[in-house]
């Protein structure tokens, strides 16, 4: 029996919320009419093909690109990539300001501790400052999904042809339950592929 989790689903943007503001993100990107462009799963496992690796190159590459961006952990599937994607302050520093929000709109967050790694976290205050809308949640999925386009288009010479569909799921994660929950979740994704209901 397939098990849909609340986060699986969310597809609109939470109205009012800052998505440049530090925190873990659950986002999903599929690809356009939910094509299998990126490999198979074989035996629970997935088997990247040339489009699969130009997928994950750019996973790979975009903490490198962002100073305040870091992808926790991600998986690409034959038709969409699911990732933590992980806001940090405008310095990069995850000790200073990397927040799991308890409830939004409070001041009361959770932080993690300087040199403790990112599943040791301490109460705080949450702070408020100027971030740059370049480095927000979705100028990420953009940047992204552009040039993963490009490099395919190129790859099998099709300009202009449209490789992702035109949204993108997204969850704010918000405790340390849930990003570990979560975490598990992208792990196991392609033993659970018979059961996606991306899977069509």
């Amino acid at each position: 029996m397939s098990v849909t989790y609340e986060w699986e689903r969310k597809s609109m943007r939470l109205v009012g919320y800052d998505y440049s503001k530090p925190g873990f993100y659950f986002v999903t990107v599929l690809t356009k009419d939910r094509e299998c462009l990126f490999g198979e799963i074989e035996e629970g496992e997935m088997r990247l093909g040339e489009m699969g690796k130009i997928a994950e190159g750019e996973c790979l590459k975009t903490s490198e690109i962002r100073k305040n961006i870091k992808v926790d952990c991600f998986v690409v599937m034959p038709n969409h990539v699911h990732g933590i994607i992980e806001i940090m302050d405008v310095d990069g520093d995850p000790g200073k300001d990397n927040v799991l929000e308890s409830r939004p709109g409070k001041g009361t967050v959770l932080e993690s501790l300087p040199g403790k790694g990112v599943l040791q976290y301490a109460l705080t205050s949450s702070r408020v400052g100027f971030r740059s809308p370049s480095n927000n949640l979705g100028a990420v999925i953009r940047g992204y999904k552009s040039s993963v386009t490009k490099q395919i288009n190129d790859l099998r010479n099709t300009p202009c042809n449209p490789v992702w569909h035109r949204n993108y799921h997204d969850h704010i994660i918000r405790s340390l339950e849930e990003l570990e929950n979560i975490r598990e979740y992208i792990k196991n994704n392609p033993r659970r592929w018979k059961d996606d209901p991306e899977n069509v």
